[in-house]
């Protein structure tokens, strides 16, 4: 095998992007895609070409790698890219366990290769290149070995076969504990108003001690700052996950009160219009519009 491959990144928001560079940066001949073109086209200034269809970008490409909204969205897009057999499908976004089931089968009737490979990160490990990828799949490949190394800083195996939704339901149990903090600092900082504390107080209260939490002050600051707006994980996204997380768990006898809860939150502050806003806009929810 080449060193450098021919990968096609389809879907180009926040993370799409960030790999796709990183791939190119790699060494690889990278072509991306977006169903709206105008957020693709950034990639070019780091010698990425833009595709105009799913097709286009995955024509002779040795992977494609989805990154996009939901399941149902990925088996539209990788309809219209319809990769030669043997090709190696990189299916990134989070789909749940029916979607990736459903796309593992796909990839089965079409001879390609199928890794169940969804990343934990936001923004900025996505574009340093220091993404976790969760994988599911053939370990011994090197196509996809070489992608997973330039979009990641590890790489967790969870099994050998892309179908079983592994590593769909790591990134499940992962995004619940992710959203769990998300919610609680948004609360705890709409408390603080409420009550006339001074949120500072509050992080000098846990700071360094065992209450304290790296992602409560990231996401504190957004909110404090008034920058939810510089969108590291998406509230209409992390409302996606929610619900799928709320989905498998009911499937499996299991009920999660707190994820129920937060995607009410999510709901109502994206009806408040901040959907395209980082999660941390859920803080929005603990108040009348």
């Amino acid at each position: 095998m080449s060193d450098q491959l021919a990968v096609a990144v389809l879907g180009t928001g926040i993370m799409g992007a960030a790999m796709a560079r990183n791939l190119a940066r790699a060494g690889h001949r990278v072509t991306a895609w977006n169903r709206s073109r105008d957020k693709a086209e950034p990639l070019a200034a780091d010698g990425i070409r833009i595709a105009d269809t799913p097709a286009d970008a995955a024509e002779g490409a040795d992977a494609v790698v989805t990154m996009l909204f939901d399941g149902p969205a990925v088996k539209d897009v990788i309809a219209q890219a319809a990769p030669a057999r043997g090709t190696r499908w990189i299916q990134s976004t989070t789909a749940g366990l029916d979607g990736i089931a459903d796309l593992a089968a796909y990839a089965a009737e079409r001879g390609l290769v199928f890794f169940d490979a969804p990343v934990l990160g936001t923004r900025a490990p996505a574009e340093a290149g220091q993404l976790t990828v969760l994988a599911a799949g053939p370990g011994d490949d090197p196509v996809a070995n070489a992608v997973f190394d330039a979009v990641g800083a590890k790489t967790l195996w969870t099994g050998t076969d892309g179908a079983d939704g592994s590593a769909s339901r790591l990134k499940l149990v992962a995004n619940a504990w992710v959203l769990v903090l998300t919610h609680g600092i948004g609360e705890v900082l709409a408390l603080a108003q409420g009550l006339g504390v001074d949120p500072g107080q509050f992080f000098d209260l846990i700071k360094g001690g065992p209450l304290d939490a790296g992602y409560a002050h990231a996401k504190g600051a957004l909110i404090l700052d008034g920058t939810t707006g510089s969108t590291s994980f998406g509230l209409d996204t992390a409302l996606k996950d929610t619900r799928l997380i709320v989905e498998a768990a009911r499937a499996n006898g299991v009920r999660l009160d707190l994820a129920e809860a937060g995607a009410e939150r999510f709901r109502r502050a994206s009806e408040q219009g901040h959907g395209d806003e980082d999660m941390a806009a859920s803080y929005f929810a603990s108040f009348d519009k």
